[in-house]
């Protein structure tokens, strides 16, 4: 996710409007990372510079560093996906990490979740131009979407602290899936802090990794840990009795009851994304 000021913010200046598109300009390196989807990742750039701050998506600031701080750093990622599996990035914002993903693991099946409307319009325009079609915007919270979404992978990058965080993704990821959280140099703290949590949710393998990509040009500090094969609810610390089935590569979209997401799901503000 990008700030992106909130009621704060304001339309951009004509000189921003300059420097984002200057911004847009490929980081070194980014040939390397991006390799044959480099002309999608550039265009992505342009969205994110251009119509992502008109429409209060992207902070003005961040433009100047879309490259370095932002798609870099999300594509450092991608060699933890496995290269068929659903994936659901939780709390997308503008689709930093989920539509870098989708450009680069084209056999994910990837679910951008965010909650708030007019980051899913940004995000639906994004996969309509970049014709990524193993990408779906969704809207809705990761609350209301516990045990609907089954996903192998969930991703997140600047959503939450990682103790209210963990909850949000396990209740989206099958038992045994994998949870990657793009954190910077609050990770280890984060992580030292989220252990209750996460030993009542009964996680396992959590860690702190750097993540190179290619070329040392892509890197990213991932926390990451594997959800229990059992649910264990966060406030009762008990084993879930019912069984999710979910099983690798398995479909992200109606949970075992047959029910499908929340339609009238409410905006979050607080952990919209963006």
């Amino acid at each position: 996710m990008i700030p992106d000021r909130g009621a704060e913010r304001r339309l951009p200046a004509d000189d921003e409007v300059l420097a984002a598109g200057a911004a847009a300009l490929p980081a070194d390196g980014a040939a390397g990372v991006f390799g044959a989807a480099l002309p999608t990742a550039e265009r992505f750039a342009e969205l994110l510079t251009g119509p992502g701050v008109v429409q209060g998506v992207v902070g003005p600031a961040e433009a100047e560093r879309i490259w370095d701080r932002h798609l870099l750093n999300c594509a450092a990622v991608a060699r933890l996906i496995p290269a068929r599996c659903s994936l659901v990035d939780v709390g997308s914002g503008a689709g930093l990490p989920g539509i870098v993903l989708a450009m680069l693991v084209p056999g994910a099946r990837v679910t951008l979740l965010e909650a708030m409307a007019r980051r899913v319009a940004f995000l639906e325009q994004c996969v309509a131009e970049l014709g990524l079609a193993n990408a779906h915007p969704m809207r809705g919270r990761a609350e209301d979407l516990a045990g609907q979404l089954m996903a192998d992978v969930a991703v997140s990058r600047a959503v939450a602290p990682l103790d209210r965080l963990a909850g949000l993704c396990v209740g989206l990821v099958r038992p045994g899936g994998r949870v990657l959280a793009i954190k910077g140099a609050s990770a280890e703290s984060e992580l030292t802090k989220a252990r209750p949590v996460l030993a009542r949710l009964g996680v396992t393998d959590a860690r702190v990794s750097e993540v190179v990509g290619a070329d040392a040009a892509a890197t990213a500090t991932v926390v990451s840990f594997t959800t229990p094969d059992r649910r264990i609810s966060e406030h009762s610390g008990r084993s879930d009795a019912r069984r999710s089935g979910g099983k690798p590569g398995g479909q992200v979209g109606r949970g075992a009851a047959g029910r499908g997401p929340a339609k009238n799901a409410r905006p979050n503000s607080r952990r919209g994304g963006g």
